[in-house]
């Protein structure tokens, strides 16, 4: 069984109200799963990054297969230029989004995760839908707080 899984992030002003979505699917199955969050304050690299921590956090069983289509370079260029392990190798010492990263290595060995790049506001019906998905979430009245991202504006 393979996942199949699109996942976007927003933010409006960035720095500003953001969020994320995920539409997640089995390969070959009509089965469809969407879900999105909002934050108060955040930026769109950290929504794009929060998609995939959560769609890969979201998964119940341990070595799954799963296909994540993103169309952040930020998030794919990373993992796939094998960067993020350089950082993690140096602390991510001046590098942004230390906390999520962290997050997102400690979930994405637990999977068998490909990473496919999807060009944004194409066409690609699945990658509208997660798109939609991060903005209305960026729209939710009661948005949760990026802790990490809004304690780290108030030292800068």
């Amino acid at each position: 069984m393979n996942i199949l899984a699109y996942t976007d992030g927003s933010a409006r002003g960035n720095p500003g109200p953001g969020g994320y979505g995920i539409v997640m699917m089995i390969e070959g199955s009509s089965y469809q799963k969407s879900f999105f969050e909002g934050y108060r304050n955040t930026t769109n690299n950290r929504m794009e990054l929060m998609a995939v921590i959560v769609c890969l956090e979201t998964l119940k069983k341990e070595n799954q297969s799963i296909t994540i289509f993103s169309d952040s370079k930020y998030v794919l260029d990373a993992i796939e230029k094998k960067w993020v392990f350089a950082w993690e190798k140096k602390d991510f010492k001046d590098k942004k989004n230390p906390d999520l990263w962290k997050r997102f290595l400690l979930i994405y060995p637990k999977h068998k995760v490909k990473f496919e790049w999807v060009k944004g506001h194409a066409g690609n019906k699945y990658n509208e839908m997660a798109d939609r998905l991060a903005v209305k979430g960026s729209y939710l009245p009661n948005p949760k707080i990026d802790q990490y991202f809004e304690s780290s504006q108030q030292k800068a």
